[in-house]
């Protein structure tokens, strides 16, 4: 009798601490560039049913797709700010707050998406979005956007040289603006919402993008030929703003750190089994779609060098670190 009134006490005790824990209903709000439909997006509502189960309601999560609340950067400030919550945007723009995240966009870095979870979830993965927990950033995780790849509205690109002079919208950031000029081509930074119109209007040639983006974005309507290069991997780091994150409850966050981590798998998947339905699509809807041969590919390869080597320098500690994770992925 005494074992279960102790036990009872207990339970009774756990639920009223739990109760206490999620007593002022919060909410997220959840901001991302890419349109609904997106496998990043289908990734963000994944955290939101998750996080709304597991809370029992009690954590609402709003979610801010297609640019809405404004370009990446705008969305940083925000978060450091504590105006907005969360947002899953590319690693390699968070260069602008700490310079190592520069490393996430360095071309060819990674052979295949496999070797990229191995390090973005490992410990590589885990001490990036550590560096950011003291520019008011919580990373929580990482989604995937994927493999970038090029188009244009103006020629089939069937070899490197057919790269020169074309003028392409590329992620506002150094290392994406130096890889551009070293192809011959000319690089215009631009927010993603911008895409679309500046290649409608001509403004812009081309741009280098996943299929997933591509898709979503219909930018089938106004590009086509697309070129398979897979350039670059993307990872998306998930982030909160610290200034909420101090502000809740061990559970609270328990619950936020399990349906980040639930989610990125989710997302991931989602990513993956959509390529092959996705590349078919953009044919359906005109695009000529081409792979560079080998020979090419080397060019491609080494007119990049110079650019990794360049930015590498000044990350080099973080560079080193992060090739030596990847060669334990190779052995």
């Amino acid at each position: 009798m005494k074992r279960t009134f102790l036990k009872t006490v207990v339970a009774a005790l756990a639920l009223a601490a739990c109760g206490g824990a999620f007593a002022q209903e919060k909410t997220i709000k959840f901001a991302n560039q890419n349109t609904a439909g997106h496998p990043i997006v289908q990734g963000m509502e994944k955290f939101k049913e998750l996080v709304e189960a597991k809370s029992g309601g009690k954590i609402k999560v709003t979610l801010f797709p297609g640019g809405t609340l404004g370009s990446d950067q705008a969305n940083v400030s925000a978060l450091q700010g504590g105006t907005l919550e969360m947002v899953a945007m590319n690693s390699g723009i968070l260069a602008a707050q700490v310079k190592d995240f520069e490393v996430f966009d360095f071309p060819f870095m990674f052979a295949n998406s496999k070797e990229a979870d191995a390090v973005v979830d490992g410990s590589f993965g885990r001490n990036m979005h550590d560096k950011l927990q003291a520019k008011g950033i919580v990373g929580l995780g990482y989604y995937e956007l994927g493999f970038r790849h090029i188009t244009n509205s103006k020629r089939a690109i069937t070899k490197v040289a057919d790269i020169e002079g074309l003028k392409l919208r590329v992620i506002p950031n150094a290392i994406n603006v130096d890889w551009v000029k070293a192809l011959g081509a000319n690089p215009t930074p631009l927010p993603f919402p911008e895409l679309y119109p500046a290649l409608e209007q001509k403004a812009v040639d081309g741009q280098e993008n996943p299929v997933a983006t591509i898709n979503s974005a219909k930018l089938y309507e106004v590009q086509k030929f697309m070129t398979l290069t897979s350039h670059q991997y993307n990872p998306q780091s998930v982030l909160m703003s610290k200034k909420f994150w101090d502000n809740l409850s061990a559970p609270e966050k328990k619950i936020i750190e399990e349906a980040a981590a639930e989610s990125v798998k989710f997302q991931r998947a989602q990513n993956r089994n959509l390529t092959a339905s996705i590349t078919d699509n953009l044919k359906k809807n005109g695009m000529q779609i081409n792979e560079l041969p080998a020979s090419e590919m080397a060019i491609l390869r080494e007119k990049m060098k110079p650019v990794i080597a360049k930015h590498g320098e000044a990350s080099a500690a973080t560079v080193a670190e992060l090739q030596a994770e990847l060669a334990k992925q190779r052995k």
